[in-house]
């Protein structure tokens, strides 16, 4: 009965044919450790079967069944108003980050551009080297200090999850903080909080959108040029794909959402609709800029924002400060998140 209930989900089936490939057992071990992080992940689904969402599968996008990034030629890749020049097996190296404007920020520390092989990777691998980060993780530029320290505490001690923790960005994130020295967090911590973040998303409600699939931990649009409708979700997509593959701290993306989202997420942001939640402001601050050590949420990634509202929602997020704001958001609907996260996005970070 479990298993029909939540093995068989579809987006637990998808999960398993992307990470697991074909059901054959040829080789028993690895079928079994492959068939364990497969039920690991529909045991969360279960326990959060309570939840009157559903996961939003387009906020937590896998590659699909076979999916392979292009194989690296040699070729020197290059990016807008920037000199330096990668190979594409340089930018996939995990302990490397690649730093196209070096004019963006000071020198960076040793965790942040190059890590510790083989367990820490670089900081500024998946969050760039001046920390903006892409709908697949967090923006770090400007958090507080003492708010990117706790995080990584409760990252470190399994307060803080998600509702797919196999899927590569979270696990990636979930395993450096395991590794990582406490002066390695200081160091990041101080450079990511000093930083100042731009805004780089473009927000554009529309009913109809390009017809996307899920690409390398992100939603990109299909080769065939098509429109969809919306439905009930955000549609979050680099401006320039290659460019977002090179991780250009200066890439952009543009967030399609719902019509009528920006001004139905404006009210309740606002608090102007009580019987939801109470006002972003009074823990965020007046222009949702931070607070002391609790985080902005103005101009973050609209698909991150609402990862983090269902994952708190659901429990699967804890940690200091999580009680308060699982309180604060018990009452918002999946439409209501999405609402949310639509007018955050165009605020400016």
């Amino acid at each position: 009965a479990w298993i029909a209930r939540h093995a068989l989900l579809p987006e637990n089936i998808r999960y398993a044919r992307t990470h697991c490939g074909t059901w054959g057992i040829g080789n028993m071990a690895s079928f079994i450790r492959k068939l364990a992080t497969f039920l690991a992940t529909a045991s969360i689904f279960s326990a959060c079967s309570c939840n009157a969402i559903d996961l939003p599968n387009w906020a937590y996008p896998i590659p699909p069944s076979g999916f392979k990034p292009p194989a690296d030629d040699g070729t020197i890749r290059h990016v807008p108003d920037s000199n330096v020049g990668y190979t594409l097996s340089q930018v996939r190296d995990r302990f490397m980050a690649p730093d196209w404007h070096p004019q963006d920020h000071p020198k960076m520390p040793e965790v942040v551009a190059r890590g510790r092989a083989p367990h820490v990777l670089a900081c500024g691998f998946c969050h760039r080297a001046n920390g903006p980060g892409g709908p697949e993780n967090a923006s770090l530029a400007g958090l507080p200090y003492v708010y990117i320290v706790q995080q990584m505490n409760e990252y470190k001690s399994g307060a803080r999850s998600s509702a797919l923790p196999a899927r590569l960005p979270q696990s990636l994130m979930i395993s450096t903080s395991k590794a990582v020295t406490d002066e390695d967090v200081r160091e990041a911590a101080t450079y990511f909080s000093a930083l100042k973040p731009r805004r780089n998303i473009r927000v554009v409600e529309s009913a109809m959108v390009p017809k996307t699939q899920s690409g390398n931990w992100i939603m990109e649009k299909s080769a065939s040029n098509e429109t969809e409708a919306i439905g009930l979700r955000i549609i979050e997509l680099p401006e320039d794909v290659e460019h977002f593959d090179s991780r250009d701290s200066r890439a952009n993306f543009v967030a399609y959402v719902p019509a009528g989202s920006v001004n139905k997420g404006e009210a309740i942001v606002a608090g102007k609709v009580p019987e939801k939640t109470p006002a972003c402001a009074t823990c965020h601050g007046p222009t949702l800029r931070s607070i002391d050590a609790i985080p902005s949420i103005a101009g973050r990634s609209p698909t991150y924002v609402v990862r983090q509202l269902y994952e708190l929602q659901a429990g699967i997020r804890n940690g200091q400060a999580a009680a308060p704001m699982k309180a604060a958001i018990e009452k918002l609907s999946h439409d209501d998140m999405i609402d949310v996260a639509a007018y955050l996005a165009t605020l400016p970070p």
